[in-house]
């Protein structure tokens, strides 16, 4: 650990050792992870202990207890309500949420923090902008007629298993998708299932919303009991903000429902900035991958948030020293009220560049966007330091 910090837990085992934390998986040493200073590229180093101090009240006592008022956010990050670009209006159109764990990361003081950014309802949002809707990937026109399930590509069904999410993101291309139109009871959702699995093209199976894991345990095990008993070779998919914004969803009960599929199961999290992944949730990757769960993260290119190469950099050290790897960084989706985070195309393909010049290929994500009705999201060519003369456009599975 680092000079001053105390290397022992209390109960005298040393810090990321086996023995260290009973009842808990051992955590990787944080002071070892770069992390960005939120108004440079300095690079400072994070220390952690090995656990201690994660939020133990259970995980739906923490969902409940989410901030809700902009008064209790701006506390959080000990700043008078005054000194944020906050609007009522904007938070009428989309409530505020944030669980207390994800706020605890924010830098005090620093009405820029880009953890805040990411949830704050900003004046921004009220610019209209005709290019930004409410649909931008025509998921609820062009799937109306299949309440909660979507089908984009092929071999691959996704699955709207959850109408809401722990944290309300302001870039979220759902943040206006009518899920009242579209919910289903938990038996036309086993029947969705069971029709989708008798698709011999089916290969996998998707689990999204809101988020998959504000499901209980008992609702997420009737979901994998039935595809481990009808279609066992199936991947089961899961995306969710859950181990990011309030670790403490992984339980041991969690893991076991999991496990119970006997296919691959894949995790894909979502986190934009390093400051995300703390001690808490290094340790949810730790147990997702001690049980056998291939664990992957997506980030949408923010500006103002992670718009550095130097910070996406950052992000992919600290997820791969927990065990998960950067999978996609999308473009964000033109949805009305995210306008202020749009990075442009040119300046997102060299902020690709620079990350491929900094880290391995294992560390750099796929730089992708999607187009309603595309058989596939679209890559896009990076532009490297030194020039590149590939095509911006190119397909990938």
């Amino acid at each position: 650990t680092g000079p001053g910090a105390n290397p022992h837990c209390s109960n005298g085992e040393r810090q990321n050792s086996p023995r260290a934390c009973p009842g808990r998986y051992p955590v990787y040493p944080m002071d070892r992870i770069p992390a960005l200073d939120a108004a440079s590229s300095n690079v400072f180093y994070a220390r952690g202990d090995c656990g201690h101090g994660v939020p133990s009240a259970k995980w739906q006592s923490q969902l409940r207890d989410a901030r809700r008022r902009i008064e209790d956010l701006a506390a959080a990050v000990e700043l008078p309500v005054h000194a944020l670009p906050f609007s009522a209006e904007a938070e009428r159109d989309f409530p505020l949420r944030v669980p207390r764990a994800f706020a605890a990361r924010m830098r005090p003081g620093d009405p820029r923090d880009p953890l805040l950014l990411q949830v704050l309802a900003a004046r921004a949002e009220e610019d209209s902008d005709p290019a930004f809707t409410r649909d931008p990937l025509a998921e609820a026109s062009r799937y109306a007629g299949t309440p909660g399930v979507l089908r984009k590509y092929h071999g691959r069904a996704l699955l709207l298993v959850s109408t809401q999410c722990a944290i309300n993101c302001r870039y979220c291309f759902r943040r206006h998708y009518p899920y009242g139109d579209n919910a289903v009871s938990s038996k036309q959702r086993l029947d969705d299932i069971d029709r989708l699995l008798g698709e011999a093209q089916l290969r996998e199976l998707i689990l999204s919303g809101g988020d998959p894991l504000l499901l209980s345990d008992r609702q997420i095990g009737t979901i994998v009991e039935r595809i481990a008993s009808r279609r066992p070779e199936i991947t089961l998919r899961i995306h969710t903000r859950l181990p990011v914004v309030i670790p403490d969803r992984i339980t041991g009960a969690l893991l076991r429902v999991l496990r119970a599929h006997t296919a691959q199961v894949v995790m894909v999290l979502h986190s934009n900035h390093p400051h995300e992944i703390d001690e808490a949730t290094g340790l949810a990757i730790a147990r997702l991958r001690d049980a056998g769960i291939t664990v992957l993260n997506q980030s949408v290119l923010l500006a103002g948030v992670n718009d550095r190469a130097e910070v996406l950099a950052a992000l992919s050290d600290r997820l791969f020293a927990h065990g998960a790897l950067p999978y996609y960084l999308h473009r964000l989706d033109r949805v009305a009220g995210a306008r202020h985070f749009d990075v442009p195309l040119e300046q997102s393909r060299r902020i690709l560049g620079r990350l491929a010049a900094l880290r391995p290929g294992y560390l750099v994500p796929k730089l992708v966007t999607e187009t309603p009705g595309a058989a596939s999201k679209q890559e896009i060519a990076p532009l490297y330091p030194c020039g590149d003369t590939r095509t911006a456009l190119t397909s990938t599975p």
